[in-house]
């Protein structure tokens, strides 16, 4: 993979990630709705090296060193993954003159992630069925989903400006 397309995926992956946490920031000041605790996703994870896949409660299992940071890195690393995905499926002319339709339906597939991974995992069941409100629960990770497929052509939008991919 040559530089420019490595930094271009890098690129999109995290100003995709940062939309989506814009977008939850603006929720939260605005309406009080709280975003997932990404602490959970590095507790989670760290658990994993333990060779523990799966809690009652997340939120009541032991907490981990560092779990925020690894919670936050994981986090982007993720965006940066599915923006190679999306990149690799495209291929990278994409990134030459960025689409909006890819992106957003992308976007709201990764939702199947949390829904089918994630959520069972910490314990909310699946597509959180076991949280106290199923479908706010859903309408909100689809929306956080689909903000990070705006994410992915927004940030691919710029990237085109500002990086030569050679294909």
């Amino acid at each position: 993979m040559e530089v420019s397309l490595f930094l271009s995926v890098v690129s999109v992956g995290i100003g995709a990630t940062l939309v989506m946490d814009i977008w939850a920031f603006f929720l939260k000041k605005a309406f009080a709705i709280p975003s997932l605790n990404y602490c959970l996703v590095g507790r989670w994870l760290e658990h994993m090296l333990d060779g523990r896949f799966t809690h009652k409660n997340i939120g009541q299992s032991e907490p981990k060193f560092l779990e925020c940071q690894v919670g936050w890195i994981a986090h982007y690393v993720i965006g940066v993954v599915f923006a190679a995905i999306l990149i690799a499926i495209m291929s990278p002319a994409w990134l030459k003159e960025p689409t909006m339709i890819p992106p957003l339906i992308f976007g709201l597939v990764t939702v199947v992630v949390p829904f089918f991974l994630m959520q069972p995992s910490f314990g909310l069941g699946m597509a959180a069925s076991k949280t106290p409100n199923p479908k706010q629960a859903r309408v909100r990770s689809l929306m956080a989903h689909a903000s990070f497929g705006v994410g992915l052509y927004v940030a691919a939008l710029v990237v085109s400006f500002v990086l030569p991919i050679h294909t």
